[in-house]
């Protein structure tokens, strides 16, 4: 049976990427107006009545100077604030790396919290970084092997500016997917990197977790930042959605409202998002209806 009410309702933010510099006219980004579309952006929010408003990573550019702007807009938020960085959030002083998560009031760099019946599971796609690890621990060491594996290899997303999941977080998500499915809960995943399809941009461990995720009858979506021209796939009927970046641009935002009904996605866009309209599965819908 489906309705037209949604179950739940989000905004969707990815990549303001705010700081106090000057534009960046080959990669059109505009740094300062990120201040303005943010502020649009959540007077379009409060106009809503929505569940919680999630930013999918890089809420500055660089500089810990920059959080305090962007974290006071957000302050009027009226919805609840789902936050998770992504790898530009920790360009900042080396002493602030382990107070980025704190700062964006995370109980854990990775945790699932439920929402209206929806189990919201917040990845860490940074773990395994050159940048998100403090100097001297072990992770950055891991990383540096990794990315040298995958430029030898040739793989498209060979790059310091993405990361990768450890083994530990990689099996947590597989439990939280297990534990989904026998209870007949549906889950939305939330990451800063893509991870479907492949590209230049997505995570280091992609195809491993793309496959886990599509695995599961509990999955809906995955929804990410990070590649700022935006993307959008299918697999196994699991919808993988990559927001548009709203640092691009002079004077187009782009932000989203996600609302999730028993038999179908709907996300109306604003600016440079797009308005998508995703079908559910029959096994996602029967998992919804018991929920």
């Amino acid at each position: 049976m489906t309705t037209d009410t949604p179950r739940l309702r989000l905004g969707i933010i990815a990549d303001p990427q705010y700081a106090d510099l000057d534009p960046n006219p080959v990669a059109d980004r505009h740094f300062r107006r990120s201040l303005d579309k943010l502020r649009a952006a959540v007077d379009h929010f409060n106009s809503q009545d929505l569940d919680a408003v999630v930013v999918l990573g890089d809420l500055i550019d660089r500089g810990w100077e920059n959080f305090g702007p962007v974290l006071e807009i957000l302050d009027g938020l009226k919805a609840p604030r789902i936050l998770l960085p992504g790898n530009h959030d920790f360009l900042v002083e080396p002493d602030r790396l382990t107070d980025i998560h704190a700062a964006f009031g995370m109980p854990a760099p990775y945790y699932e919290l439920e929402l209206k019946g929806v189990r919201l599971v917040v990845t860490d796609g940074s773990e395994i970084s050159l940048f998100a690890p403090p100097e001297g621990d072990e992770r950055r060491a891991e990383a540096e092997r990794c990315l040298t594996e995958l430029k030898e290899k040739g793989a498209p997303n060979a790059y310091d500016w993405n990361a990768g999941i450890s083994d530990r977080q990689m099996t947590w998500i597989a439990e939280r997917l297990t534990d989904a499915e026998a209870n007949g809960a549906d889950v939305i995943l939330l990451g800063h990197y893509p991870v479907y399809p492949p590209s230049d941009h997505t995570l280091w461990d992609a195809e491993e977790l793309a496959a886990r995720i599509a695995g599961s009858s509990s999955a809906l979506a995955y929804l990410c930042g990070h590649h700022h021209v935006g993307n959008y796939a299918v697999l196994n009927g699991v919808h993988f959605v990559n927001f548009c970046g709203m640092v691009d641009t002079e004077q187009e935002n782009a932000f989203a409202v996600l609302s999730v009904f028993d038999d179908r996605i709907e996300i109306a866009g604003h600016g440079r998002e797009p308005n998508r309209r995703l079908a559910l599965g029959a096994t996602k819908q029967r998992a919804s209806s018991l929920s």
